[in-house]
Order: structure tokens, then C-alpha cells, then sequence
């Protein structure tokens, strides 16, 4: 499932390094975000879940199309904290290593949502 995972994107944090004039923009009321890529598109994002690993948070976005609907299962995941203002920030994920991890807690975070929604099913 790790190749359903993208790691592109621009965040807050990388405008500073990058000068690709990288943006985002938060509805935390309506659980979305907007990501702008390197070549200044526009990404709507639904936020599927923040998870920690190891003492670090991590946030799993679902990009959306104009339809507000994911046709490609693709999942974005980044590095994930708050400015002192409580403003949230994004990092992409540089190390490989640590992203598998993030990858494998995320699936871990789907598989126990879908054993729970499972569970909650009624008895036929």
C-alpha cells in the first residue's frame, strides 16, 4: 500500500528554504486544506487524521478533485505541528526511513477504523 502514498507537495515551512513561494491554507471548521504545489496549483485536501509516531505528529491528507471526491485512493502524509501562535504547520517528510514508519502507522490507523467499523455493524 506504501505506493499509494505521495510525499510531493510545498508547505509553510519549506518557503522559507525553497523560494518557490509555497503556501498553505487551513478550514480546520470544515476539515479541509489547501496546498499549494510547486507550480502554484491548487490542491484541496480532506484531513483524514493526525497520529503520532514516535513523540512526533503526522497528518494524512486526502487530495480532493473539482468534485470534492478522490477517484485515485492516493493519501498524502506530512510531518505535522503548531506554531506558537497555534497556527498548524506542514513539513514533508525528507528521510525514507521515517516515512515508511508514518506510512505503516497510517495503515495501522485504517486497518483498526475498519476493524472498529466492522464491529460496529449490525447483526443480521
Amino acid at each position: 500500500m506504501s505506493d499509494e502514498f505521495n510525499k510531493s507537495g510545498c508547505t509553510p515551512s519549506d518557503c522559507a528554504s525553497c523560494t518557490a513561494n509555497c503556501e498553505s491554507k487551513v478550514d480546520e471548521a470544515h476539515h479541509t486544506i489547501t496546498l499549494t504545489m510547486d507550480d502554484d496549483t491548487e490542491v484541496e485536501c480532506a484531513i483524514l487524521t493526525i497520529f503520532p509516531v514516535e513523540n512526533k505528529e503526522y497528518i494524512a491528507l486526502l487530495p480532493l478533485d473539482e468534485n470534492g471526491q478522490n477517484e485515485t485512493g492516493e493519501v498524502y502524509l506530512y510531518s505535522f505541528s503548531r506554531t506558537a501562535d497555534g497556527d498548524p504547520m506542514l513539513a514533508n517528510i525528507e528521510d525514507d526511513e521515517e516515512y515508511d514508519a508514518v506510512a505503516n502507522a497510517f495503515n495501522a490507523v485504517v486497518e483498526k477504523a475498519r476493524a472498529d467499523e466492522e464491529s460496529d455493524a449490525p447483526l443480521s
